[in-house]
């Protein structure tokens, strides 16, 4: 089915002022985005559940860890030699915003304007995720920047919602510009963004730049640390590897479809694209910035990242840049584990962040 509709889209493409033609490939689309869902879905077994804000209904929905796979246990060291285990929850502040903290308080908020009704006691990870990105990946790094004294803020992207902006990245992009805007956050927010979660911070500069009052938000923002930041033009080819990672025919078929996507719906998506990423290259938040790449990676890859350094660079923000000859993507912090965590805590400890002491590594 992926195969015939791609044919059919390409014929399409052949006759673009043919309404009828058009209009078949529309609802064509449509049909092969919610088959593209569910194979999305399918292979996406682990991920944070999705909780509607009508369920949240004026508070933040705890999901308990142990209700599925156990609890989330970490260490926090003292002086001492006893381990004194803390439990990670994970709250639903939208259905793509998802809250990690240790602490006991039973975070609640304002389901119009995210407000939180306990203001934060320390600063904030933003962390924007990849694509098909499993609990037990986002786990791990909740996990390292709690103990670094963080809470953790999580944003997920869906495929659908990356295939269709309007309806979908843009309308995250407004919570999470939102939520930013109506907290204090007086500690600070630390960005880090992985693969397609440099095109979504994108999104949220455009929200930003659209509303003078929004601009307060970036004053808030002290650091950003980009892990296999993928450029738009690289959606084709990252968007199959995360969906369909052990299966190069779907991925061939998938790739051939989203290019033609992305020529087929100029406006509804790929102008959108473009501006996001125009913006991310020339409008940074001004704050330092530290970046993974791999000269292996075909989706975040080496050149990119260094044009969007460059261009930083131009503007005044002090960048720095980690290349691995091999690495996979959004597979560094595994891959070179120790020097990772080595580069980021020397990157936080040189961040204006208030009383923060990088404690020992995990």
């Amino acid at each position: 089915m992926l195969h015939l509709s791609c044919r059919l889209v390409t014929q399409g493409l052949t006759k673009p002022n043919n309404f009828t033609v058009r209009n078949q490939c529309f609802k064509l689309q449509l049909n092969l985005a919610r088959q593209f869902s569910g194979i999305a879905h399918l292979g996406g077994q682990g991920r944070l559940r999705d909780i509607s804000d009508s369920a949240a209904a004026g508070s933040i929905i705890s999901m308990d860890h142990h209700q599925r796979h156990g609890p989330i246990t970490m260490t926090t060291r003292s002086s001492s030699s006893k381990v004194a285990p803390a439990k990670i929850k994970t709250y639903s502040v939208t259905k793509n915003l998802h809250f990690y903290s240790s602490s006991r308080t039973n975070w609640s908020k304002d389901s119009q304007t995210l407000r939180l009704d306990e203001q934060l006691d320390k600063p904030l990870v933003l962390m924007f995720a990849w694509l098909q990105a499993t609990e037990k990946h986002i786990k791990k790094f909740a996990e390292f920047y709690i103990e670094q004294g963080f809470h953790v803020l999580v944003v997920h992207l869906s495929p659908w919602q990356l295939m269709w902006p309007v309806q979908g990245s843009q309308v995250v992009a407004g919570d999470v510009v939102k939520f930013l805007r109506n907290n204090d956050l007086e500690r600070g927010v630390v960005l880090h963004g992985f693969s397609v979660g440099g095109y979504m911070w994108g999104e949220c500069l455009v929200k930003i730049h659209e509303d003078e009052s929004n601009k307060l938000v970036l004053d808030k923002i002290k650091g950003q640390v980009w892990d296999s930041a993928a450029d738009i033009t690289e959606i084709p080819v990252g968007v199959p590897y995360a969906v369909l990672p052990k299966n190069p025919m779907l991925q061939r078929a998938l790739r051939g479809y989203i290019t033609y996507h992305l020529k087929l719906f100029q406006e509804e998506a790929t102008q959108h694209y473009e501006k996001s990423t125009n913006i991310y290259h020339s409008e940074p938040v001004r704050c330092p910035s530290l970046m993974f790449v791999s000269k292996s990676d075909p989706v975040g890859t080496e050149e990119a990242n260094r044009k969007v350094m460059a261009s930083w660079e131009s503007v005044g923000v002090k960048a720095s840049i980690k290349c691995w000859d091999r690495s996979p993507h959004v597979g560094h912090f595994y891959k070179h584990h120790d020097e990772y965590v080595d580069l980021l805590l020397a990157h936080l400890s040189s961040l204006n962040i208030a009383d923060y002491i990088p404690k020992a590594k995990l």
